[in-house]
């Protein structure tokens, strides 16, 4: 059995970094190290005053240290990290990339003040969660031993018990639609025209390497050379077969 160390040792670099982060600033909070309202999500003082760090530190914040905060910890420690190391395996700047692109959407829609969140960390695990339930939708999980069910419906039961315990559900609800834009725009549109709306910028390629996270093998959607005269691609490491 490893110990702790050695299971943080392991973790994919993505995930890590953002567990880590969101762990360090509740704990700084915690400690009164700082004020809430320095680091949430507020316009006004972004575009009045140059605080444009809230566009990305409310991103690491899940909420004082609670069983909610545990458990959306845990999800980023599961969902994030089985995500990174199977679909999105030697893909760190394609995982990266899907984070920042559901960030600056969360931040598009929380614009809104209906969507308006001051904190944005919980809307950013349930993306997580949702596009982990696509990529393994007959998975089986069990929800406090109490029900079993299909992964597929896992971000729905989360939402729902958000609902029984008073939580707001925008923020999670939130979530589940940047995960699905990106599942759309990088899956399933790709699958049925053969074209990626949404290829990670170089750029992204560029920092992935200056920091030495991980291995990029490939990038979304490619012809398959082998395949092209059959109108297949190659996506993910799997042949698929496009109706013409």
């Amino acid at each position: 059995m490893s110990s702790p160390a050695e299971f943080y040792n392991s973790l994919p670099p993505v995930s890590k970094a953002y567990g880590t982060l969101c762990f360090l600033t509740t704990a700084a909070f915690q400690l009164n190290l700082f004020d809430l309202r320095t680091i949430a999500l507020l316009y006004q003082p972004v575009f009045t005053q140059f605080q444009v760090w809230r566009l990305f530190t409310n991103f690491f914040f899940l909420g004082k240290f609670s069983i909610n905060f545990g458990i959306r910890l845990l999800m980023i420690a599961r969902y994030g990290v089985q995500l990174e190391k199977g679909p999105f395996d030697k893909r760190t700047a394609d995982f990266l990339w899907m984070m920042l692109f559901g960030a600056f959407f969360l931040l598009v829609l929380s614009a809104i003040p209906f969507f308006w969140s001051p904190f944005l960390g919980s809307s950013m695990v349930f993306m997580l969660l949702y596009l982990w339930s696509r990529e393994f939708p007959t998975a089986q999980i069990n929800i406090y031993g109490l029900v079993t069910l299909k992964a597929f419906y896992l971000p729905w039961a989360m939402l729902l018990l958000d609902t029984i315990f008073g939580s707001s559900i925008v923020p999670s609800l939130l979530g589940i639609v940047a995960g699905h834009l990106y599942y759309f725009l990088t899956v399933l549109h790709p699958l049925a025209t053969g074209r990626n709306l949404l290829k990670t910028p170089t750029w992204v390629h560029k920092l992935v390497a200056l920091l030495g996270w991980g291995v990029q093998s490939n990038s979304g959607v490619r012809p398959n050379s082998a395949n092209t005269a059959t109108g297949s691609v190659a996506f993910r490491g799997r042949s698929y077969r496009l109706d013409r």
